[in-house]
C-alpha cells in the first residue's frame, strides 16, 4: 500500500447551486500519460485563495536566504490588519507543480481586513512586539532537551522555591524566548498525591527567577489516610451528577486520592471521581466531582468536555489536504502531522470511520452530502493548525507535533459542539433536523483552543477561570478567522453569526457589547463567576474586542459595532494581532488553573511588558481596556494612586491600611501626605495608614502621592469610626439540616440599636439559594437578612441594614443560618454589627 500526500479543492456549504458544478480542466499531456508519483492532484474546482497568516514581526522573521518582499499585492491587501499573505507549503507545492498537468483556473486574491470606519472611539495604536520576548519555534529535540533538563532540576527548584520535603514538582512544559528567558510550567504532588490547583511556571531571565502560582497557600495536610471511603466518594459523586441532570451516569474507573488546593480555603485531602453521562442536550458529560476526604462535602465540581453552542457557517470552496492510500483518498492532513477527519455517522461514541473519495473532490456543498461536513471540519482544523503555527510558532495544540483528530455527525440532530481532552479530539453534531452542521471555521478554532488552553494554563472549567477558558477559545477564533480572511466568511467579532441558532438572524454572541445576547455580562462584578461559564465569558470577550478596535461606535469589514466602557471613557485599540499576541502569551507563559480576572488582567500587562514595554502606549491601552469592563484602574504617565474609598473602623480595634500607589518614572521615590485622620491613626513615610480609633464619628481624609519629579496624584474619602462588634469563629453548615447560630455579646452599652443596624455577613458557601439568613436579637426577635434568595451564585458576602431601634444595644446578638437543600455545603466564616 503506498501512501502519497495530497492537496486538493473540495466543496463546501455555500449558497449558489452553480459553484458546484466541476469545470472540467485541459490536459497539457497526453491522456494516457499518468501523473507522475506523489505528485499533488489538480482540483475540479477553482483553486482556493491562499491562506493568509499574522504579520510577521522581526523576531518571527524566515531565515535571511528566504525573505523575500511582499508584492504590492500583498501590500495593498495588508490594511489595518497586517496579514502577509504566506501561502501553505502544501497549497503552494500544488500551484506550482501542477501547471504541468493540468489548467487551474484560480480565484481572486483573499478578502482582506477592510479598513475599519473610526468612528467615534480614538485613533489605533501601531506598535511592533519586541524581538526578544518571541517564542521561536522549536526543534523536537530542542525541546526534550530542555524538558529533559527542567526534570533534572526540579528537586532543586523545588528547594529553591521553598516548598516543603513532601512536595515534587512534575515538568509540564517549558518555552523558550528568543533572548534565552525560559518559563517552565510545573504541576505539583504532595506525599505522592496529584494537587490540583498547585501547578506554577518559573520564569527564569538573565539568572533572575520569578514564579506565577495557582495558589499562594502552603501545601499540606493533617493526614493522607481518607476518612471517607472511594466507595463513598463515588456515590457522593453520582448524586451530584444526578442533581445536574446527568443521564446514564457512572463513575469512570476509580476515584484518586488528591490534594484540593484549587479552592478560596485551605488545601484539604479529598477524592477527584470522574461521573461520565449524556447531558440534558446530548452532550457527553466528564463531571469531576471533588469531595473532601474528610468530611464528605463536594468541594467543587467541574465539567470537562468543553462545549461551543451554536457555531456555525460556511467556508465556501476551500483546499485542504487529503492522503492517498492505494487507490483510495483519506481525509489525513500530511502536513499537518495527519490531522484526521472521522464520520460518526450520527453515533455518539468510538471514533467512527475516516473520510475516503476515490477521486478527491470532496462534497457537494449541502448537508445531504457527508463529505461537505467533513470537508468544514478539515479545512477548520487546518487554518488553525496553520495559525498557531504560523503567528505563534507554536507546533499543534500541545506544541508536540501531534495532531488532534476531528469527528463529524455526532448524534441525531445535536446543535452543539465540543472538545474533550480525554480523547484529544473535536466534535461536531449536525444541528437541527441534522440539516445545519454545526462545523464552521470558527467552531473548529474554538474547540481546537480548548486544547491549547489545556495544555498551557489549563484553566478550571467553573467560575471566573472557566468564564477565561470559554473567553479564550472566542478570542482565538476570531483570531483564526481574521487570519484566514475568506470571503464566504468575512472575519468579524461576533460568535455564530451565519447558523441563525437563534431562528431571528442574530449571532450567538457579540464581543463588542456581549449582553446584546440577553445572557451575557458586559463588565466584571464579584457574582461573575457563578453564572454559566459561556456568559461569564462575556467581559474578558469585551475586553478584547476594546484592545483590538477600541470602544465607540465603528464599522469593520462591513459590521456594524459600537462598544460601551463601564466609565464611558474611551479606549484606543491596538489591532487584533497584537492583542492576540498579548492574549497568547498571558495564556501559555503566564496563567494558571486558577486564573480570574484580576489575576488575567495582572497576566496582560506583563504580556505587554514583555512584547512592547513597560508603559508603552501598547501597556497603557491593555490596562485601560481593562478598566473598560471594570477590572483594575487606567494607568496614566507619571504617579498613580489607587483609589481607597471609604473607611469603616470599629473604637479599639487595630487599623492597618497600605496606600496602593507607583509611579511610572524610573528610579523617583514617593512622598505620602495624609490629612484628617481619625484620632489614634498616624500615616508612615511608607503609606502605611495604622493605629487604634479612640473614638466614634467620621473624617475626611485626603492621600496626597508625589514622585521625585514632581508628578502628583490625590484621593479623598471618607473615614467612619463606629462601636462595631464581631465573631470570626468558623460554624459549619449542615447539609438540609437544622440551623445553627453565631452569638456576638456586647456588654457596657446602654439605650437602644440605631434604625440603620448594618449587619457584615460573610458564608462561605455553594449555591447561597439554599440558604436563609436571620439576625435574632437580645429579645428573640427574627430580622430576615436573606431567605433563598441568590439562586446559583456562591458565598453570601454582604452587608445588610435593619431597623433595630426596638432592640437593647446590650446583650447577646446571633446569626442565624440554615441550609433547607441537599448537596451544597459550607459555614460562616465571619460576621460583625454595628448596632
Amino acid at each position: 500500500m503506498s501512501l502519497c500526500c495530497r492537496t486538493f479543492t473540495l466543496r463546501s456549504h455555500r449558497h449558489t447551486p452553480h459553484s458546484y458544478i466541476p469545470r472540467t480542466p485541459t490536459s497539457h499531456a497526453p491522456p494516457s500519460s499518468p501523473a507522475p508519483p506523489c505528485a499533488p492532484r489538480a482540483a475540479l474546482l477553482p483553486a482556493p485563495p491562499p491562506f493568509r497568516t499574522g504579520r510577521t514581526p522581526p523576531d518571527r522573521s524566515p531565515p535571511a536566504s528566504t525573505r523575500r518582499r511582499p508584492s504590492q499585492e500583498e501590500k495593498t491587501l495588508s490594511g489595518p490588519h497586517r496579514f502577509a499573505h504566506r501561502r501553505r507549503r502544501a497549497a503552494a507545492l500544488a500551484l506550482t507543480t501542477a501547471s504541468s498537468l493540468l489548467v487551474l483556473g484560480v480565484q481572486g486574491a483573499p478578502v482582506s481586513a477592510a479598513p475599519a470606519d473610526p468612528g467615534s472611539g480614538p485613533s489605533k495604536i501601531v506598535a511592533t512586539p519586541r524581538a526578544g520576548a518571541a517564542q521561536p519555534a522549536l526543534s523536537p529535540a530542542a525541546r526534550t532537551a530542555l524538558l529533559k533538563s527542567a526534570t533534572a532540576e526540579s528537586g532543586d527548584t523545588a528547594k529553591q522555591l521553598g516548598l516543603g520535603s513532601r512536595e515534587k514538582l512534575v515538568v509540564k512544559d517549558v518555552v523558550k524566548d528568543a533572548d534565552g528567558t525560559t518559563h517552565t510550567r510545573y504541576e505539583r504532588t504532595y506525599a505522592g498525591l496529584p494537587v490540583l490547583g498547585g501547578d506554577l511556571v518559573l520564569h527564569v531571565k538573565k539568572g533572575r527567577t520569578t514564579t506565577s502560582k495557582a495558589t499562594g497557600a502552603t501545601i499540606t495536610v493533617p493526614t493522607t489516610t481518607p476518612k471517607i471511603s472511594a466507595t463513598g466518594a463515588a456515590d457522593k459523586a453520582l448524586a451530584v451528577g444526578k442533581a445536574a441532570d446527568v443521564e446514564k451516569s457512572a463513575i469512570e474507573g476509580k476515584p484518586r486520592l488528591v490534594v484540593w488546593a484549587a479552592g478560596s480555603a485551605k488545601p484539604v485531602l479529598a477524592w477527584e471521581s470522574v461521573v461520565e453521562g449524556v447531558q440534558d442536550d446530548g452532550t457527553p458529560s466528564e463531571l469531576h466531582v471533588v469531595t473532601d476526604a474528610s468530611t464528605g462535602k463536594v468541594a467543587a465540581e467541574y465539567e470537562g468536555v468543553h462545549t461551543g453552542a451554536g457555531h456555525g457557517q460556511y467556508n465556501g470552496d476551500v483546499s485542504v489536504g487529503s492522503t492517498l492510500s492505494g487507490s483510495t483518498y483519506q481525509l489525513v492532513d500530511g502536513d499537518r502531522a495527519g490531522q484526521r477527519t472521522y464520520d460518526l455517522n450520527q453515533g455518539t461514541s468510538g471514533t467512527g470511520t475516516l473520510f475516503t473519495d476515490d477521486n478527491d473532490v470532496w462534497g457537494d456543498g449541502t448537508p445531504g452530502n457527508r463529505q461537505t461536513a467533513g470537508v468544514d471540519v478539515a479545512f477548520g482544523a487546518a487554518a488553525t493548525w496553520d495559525y498557531y503555527k504560523d503567528v505563534h510558532n507554536r507546533n499543534g495544540i500541545r506544541n508536540d507535533g501531534v495532531a488532534a483528530y476531528s469527528r463529524a455527525h455526532y448524534g441525531n440532530s445535536y446543535v452543539n459542539a465540543f472538545w474533550q481532552d480525554s480523547c484529544f479530539c473535536m466534535t461536531y453534531g449536525d444541528g437541527a433536523g441534522n440539516a445545519a452542521p454545526l462545523t464552521s471555521l470558527d467552531v473548529a478554532a474554538h474547540e481546537m483552543s480548548h486544547g491549547v488552553t489545556a495544555a498551557t494554563a489549563g484553566l478550571v472549567y467553573s467560575g471566573e477561570s472557566g468564564g477565561l477558558n470559554e473567553a479564550t477559545s472566542d478570542i482565538f477564533a476570531a483570531a483564526v478567522e481574521f487570519n484566514a480572511g475568506l470571503e464566504a466568511d468575512v472575519p468579524d467579532y461576533l460568535v455564530g453569526e451565519k447558523i441563525d441558532i437563534n431562528g431571528n438572524g442574530t449571532p450567538l454572541r457579540y464581543m463588542d457589547k456581549p449582553s446584546k445576547d440577553s445572557r451575557s455580562r458586559d463588565y466584571w462584578d464579584a457574582s461573575l463567576g457563578s453564572i454559566d461559564v459561556h456568559y461569564s465569558s462575556g467581559p474578558a470577550n469585551h475586553f478584547f474586542y476594546l484592545l483590538s478596535e477600541g470602544s465607540g461606535a465603528k464599522t469593520v469589514n462591513g459590521v456594524a459595532y459600537d462598544s460601551p466602557t463601564v466609565d464611558g471613557v474611551p479606549v484606543a485599540g491596538i489591532g487584533i494581532e497584537n492583542a492576540a499576541d498579548i492574549w497568547y502569551r498571558a495564556l501559555s507563559t503566564y496563567m494558571t488553573s486558577t486564573t480570574n480576572y484580576a489575576a488575567a488582567r495582572t497576566a496582560t500587562l506583563q504580556a505587554a511588558t514583555d512584547l512592547f514595554g513597560a508603559y508603552s502606549d501598547t501597556y497603557l491601552a491593555v490596562a485601560a481596556a481593562w478598566a473598560g469592563i471594570n477590572v483594575g484602574d487606567r494607568i496614566a504617565l507619571g504617579t498613580n494612586l489607587s483609589p481607597i474609598g471609604d473607611q469603616l473602623s470599629g473604637v479599639g480595634q487595630d487599623v492597618s491600611l497600605q496606600i496602593e500607589a507607583y509611579t511610572t518614572n524610573s528610579d523617583s521615590p514617593l512622598t505620602y501626605e495624609v490629612t484628617g485622620l481619625p484620632d489614634g491613626l498616624t500615616a508612615s513615610d511608607g503609606g502605611l495608614i495604622s493605629g487604634v480609633p479612640t473614638a466614634t464619628g467620621t473624617s475626611e481624609v485626603t492621600v496626597t502621592v508625589t514622585d521625585g519629579t514632581g508628578s502628583t496624584a490625590s484621593d479623598t474619602f471618607e473615614w467612619r469610626v463606629a462601636n462595631i462588634y464581631g465573631s470570626s469563629t468558623r460554624v459549619d453548615i449542615p447539609d438540609n439540616g437544622a440551623a445553627v447560630e453565631s452569638p456576638i455579646t456586647i456588654t457596657g452599652r446602654s439605650g437602644n440599636a440605631s434604625a440603620t443596624t448594618e449587619v457584615y455577613v460573610n458564608i462561605v458557601h455553594t449555591y447561597r439559594g439554599d440558604l436563609t439568613v436571620d439576625l435574632v436579637g437580645p429579645d428573640g426577635t427574627v430580622y430576615s437578612l436573606l431567605n433563598r434568595s441568590g439562586g446559583s451564585a456562591d458565598n453570601v458576602d454582604q452587608t445588610f441594614t435593619v431597623n433595630a431601634s426596638a432592640q437593647p444595644v446590650d446583650g447577646t446578638w446571633k446569626l442565624r443560618v440554615r441550609d433547607v437543600a441537599a448537596i451544597d455545603v459550607g459555614y460562616i466564616q465571619q460576621w460583625r454589627i454595628t448596632p
